[in-house]
């Protein structure tokens, strides 16, 4: 039972430890924040040696960056359009991880659900726009939820590792576009950059009012939300959560594990489908090779930073969107390639993986390790587990 202590006539309700309870909840919460925020300063220094390197000032290319991908109106508009199939593709990788997978072919859903939906559109025309644009993301949300979905049905009824499944299917994905988008589905009008036929404007999705961005951001902040509810508000995943933590114990208490690792596999494809879609519809207007753009890949990266949770992916996906945006003014203001952007998305890859390590480490992010004085040794809290001390290291917690 937690105890009631009055100071200054207000309550405070004091945790097991005996620390006021929304202390307890914040420091349990800040890991999650504080880590990944660690990461990303470290990668980016990390990143500013490899430009010195290379003979160009880290603050020049900061400021660079800065301006172009969030110092004007403009830049933060193509930030938030870059970052609207980040959204979608993050999700493609965080709702199976709640499950224990890692999935990395959100790449090939997109542009088969890409592909999937200029067919659909191109054999519905003339029908109404609503009916044509709705059959065009079901189309999307199909195709990509259908490949996903088959990496989930390997992982669980044949034992294939889905991180080398969905790679591989990613590959053979942009495989199977580049043949459908130079044969069958190829418009004879597209002489130099081979595509399906062009969607007619009343077909496309257009901009949200006010702004120079497409409604596929107001789909993918809506997907987030409902996939946020999906794992924290639903039966569906709680059981989800329950099988990621320990499979086996999952089966004993009689979850469907199977259905729950299709069905969750199935829906993060469909969302980098509708990923594909959106982009046909709103940005291309056609099918073709730019589709495979990278945003499964860097889906990646939004997913790991934001620690595969649904609402977190929202910001983080407008930090790297806007990252994305600036690679171009990078190029012609620093003479740098265009790729130097995905350096500092692979360096900070590697130190956020790097970063899981350090989690459950630190007591003042664990209030059970806590001791009443804890607070007032100031630096000593910040101590990791000591693991070489064998048995000192339950004091504390008997």
């Amino acid at each position: 039972m937690a105890d009631t202590v009055s100071s200054a006539s207000v309550p405070v309700m004091l945790g097991a430890q005996g620390y006021p309870t929304a202390l307890e909840w914040i420091a349990r919460r800040a890991e999650a924040f504080v880590i990944p925020l660690a990461a990303l300063i470290v990668g980016m220094a990390l990143f500013s040696l490899f430009i010195a390197l290379v003979g160009k000032s880290p603050m020049q290319l900061y400021e660079t960056m800065w301006r172009g991908g969030f110092g004007s109106w403009f830049s933060i508009q193509n930030s938030l359009s870059r970052a609207a199939p980040l959204l979608l593709a993050a999700l493609c990788v965080a709702l199976p991880a709640r499950l224990g997978l890692v999935v990395i072919g959100g790449e090939g859903a997109i542009v088969l659900g890409g592909v999937a939906a200029a067919a659909m559109g191109v054999a519905t025309s003339g029908a109404p726009a609503f009916f044509v644009i709705l059959a065009m993301g079901v189309a999307g949300l199909a195709a990509g939820g259908i490949w996903i979905g088959a990496v989930g049905a390997l992982r669980h009824y044949r034992a294939v590792n889905e991180t080398i499944s969905s790679l591989l299917m990613a590959y053979i994905a942009i495989a199977l576009i580049n043949h459908l988008v130079e044969g069958p589905l190829r418009d004879p009008a597209s002489l130099n950059k081979p595509s399906t036929e062009p969607l007619a404007e009343t077909y496309r999705i257009g901009n949200i009012p006010g702004m120079d961005v497409h409604w596929g951001l107001v789909v993918g902040v809506i997907a987030c939300i409902l996939s946020w509810l999906l794992i924290e508000k639903t039966r569906w995943g709680f059981a989800a959560r329950i099988a990621g933590g320990n499979v086996r114990a999952a089966q004993v208490q009689g979850l469907a594990v199977g259905p729950l690792i299709v069905g969750f596999t199935a829906l993060a494809g469909g969302f980098a489908g509708l990923a594909g879609m959106l982009e046909v519809a709103a940005v291309q207007g056609s099918a073709n090779a730019s589709l495979a753009a990278g945003y499964g890949y860097t889906g990646i990266l939004v997913a790991f930073l934001a620690r595969h949770n649904p609402l977190a992916i929202i910001p983080v996906a407008f930090l790297l969107g806007g990252i994305d945006a600036s690679g171009g003014l990078i190029q012609r203001r620093m003479d740098l390639p265009d790729a130097t952007v995905l350096v500092l998305q692979g360096m900070l890859f590697v130190v956020i993986l790097f970063s899981e390590t350090f989690y459950g480490r630190f007591k003042a992010f664990n209030p059970d390790l806590w001791q009443r004085g804890d607070l007032l040794k100031g630096p000593d809290l910040l101590k990791g587990p000591d693991l070489l001390k064998g048995p000192d290291l339950l004091k504390g917690i008997a």
